[in-house]
């Protein structure tokens, strides 16, 4: 059996990756895993949200856009921001 395909084209697959080398990328390590656990536990939010909160932090950012967090809550310094609202 063969996985399902995408619909991605090449070119759309090229113009993705090239996009991704302009932004900085973390990568997943205990560290930031361990700092996402903390903020579910004190904040009582997803791993996934926490994860994505641990993420900002460590780089630095000071505002994260997402209609799925409460818009205007600050997380240690991370205030979030709901683009739609």
């Amino acid at each position: 059996m063969r996985k399902k395909a995408l619909g991605i084209s090449e070119s759309n697959i090229d113009a993705t990756l090239s996009l991704g080398c302009l932004v900085p990328v973390l990568p997943v390590t205990l560290e930031l895993v361990i700092t996402g656990v903390s903020l579910r536990r004190r904040y009582q939010v997803s791993h996934w949200d926490a994860t994505i909160i641990a993420a900002a932090q460590a780089l630095g950012c000071t505002t994260l856009y997402s209609e799925d967090l409460t818009h205007g809550q600050v997380f240690d310094g991370v205030r979030v921001i709901n683009p739609f609202r």
